[in-house]
């Protein structure tokens, strides 16, 4: 199932050095949704989602990558190393 993300939390949020925490959107019912990055990394690898971000009306794929600390994160296919598209979405109010 494709699921739109649509906002993001980061802790601190404007600094860029510090991860997203959490990933979140907008069901078609008008329901609020936001999932930690540990989950939505999850759902993504077991098939369960895939993510996507909408980059001017063209949905853009949302992967999971390692960092070379061996850590986790989501990006888009769409971004070089930085996750730009990610990190751009608006802050996700607390659902």
């Amino acid at each position: 199932m494709a699921v739109r993300i649509s906002c993001i939390n980061k802790d601190p949020r404007y600094d860029p050095y510090h991860a997203i925490t959490h990933v979140g959107g907008i069901n078609p019912d008008g329901i609020r949704w936001r999932f930690p990055l540990a989950r939505a990394i999850q759902a993504i690898e077991n098939n369960e989602y895939q993510f996507y971000v909408d980059v001017n009306n063209d949905p853009i794929a949302v992967v999971v990558r390692i960092s070379p600390q061996g850590h986790k994160y989501l990006k888009t296919v769409a971004d070089g190393d930085r996750p730009n598209n990610l990190l751009s979405l608006d802050e996700c109010r607390l659902v």
